[in-house]
């Protein structure tokens, strides 16, 4: 089963405030929908079921306080120019908190052969894009200074994603609470 480690946006506030802006930017992109939401911590892709109850095993060893982030910035992956992902970011202080419980995932994980092949980014994506829809610079600029709202980070799950041809479904295989 395709597999990933994340945290969820569950404040409604937060919620809402996405799902608005949403629908003000203008450009040719599939909005993720709210109940997809989340930061991804690591993917782990194809694991078989063995390897699946390991996982749900290491990661109930993880130990963390609950942390506030604070949503803001707007970017995009690769870059403005030609964009594949439109993201919002977070402040200095919960970046460095999701950093520090990414590392956390995949210390406990990389015994079982899971490392990350990227650095850690703090971001949410909100608009994957097929095709290609050029230079977003200039529409982005209009909600650089949005405010997005605050939600406090008590939990991880390790969440399944089955994808079909209307987009990722999620379920979640396990959940792991702060101390």
């Amino acid at each position: 089963m395709r597999v990933f480690v994340a945290v969820e946006i569950s404040d409604d506030d937060v919620i809402r405030s996405i799902i608005d802006l949403q629908s003000k930017i203008k450009i040719k992109a599939k909005p993720v929908l709210p109940q997809n939401l989340h930061f991804t911590l690591q993917f782990l892709g194809e694991t078989s079921e063995n390897d699946v109850e390991r996982i749900r095993q290491l990661l109930k060893s993880i130990k963390f306080s609950s942390f506030k982030i604070k949503f803001k910035g707007l970017g995009a992956f690769p870059n403005l120019r030609s964009p594949r992902v439109i993201w919002i970011g977070t402040d200095e202080e919960g970046s460095n908190a999701l950093m520090g419980l990414a590392g956390k995932v995949e210390s406990v994980l990389s015994p079982l052969g899971f490392k990350s092949d990227k650095p850690f980014k703090s971001h949410l994506t909100i608009f994957r894009i097929k095709n290609k829809v050029g230079d977003v610079s200039k529409e982005l600029e209009k909600f650089e200074m949005c405010d997005f709202g605050t939600q406090e980070i008590s939990g991880i799950k390790l969440k399944q994603s089955v994808l079909t041809p209307k987009g990722p479904l999620y379920s979640d295989i396990e959940a792991i609470k702060s101390q």
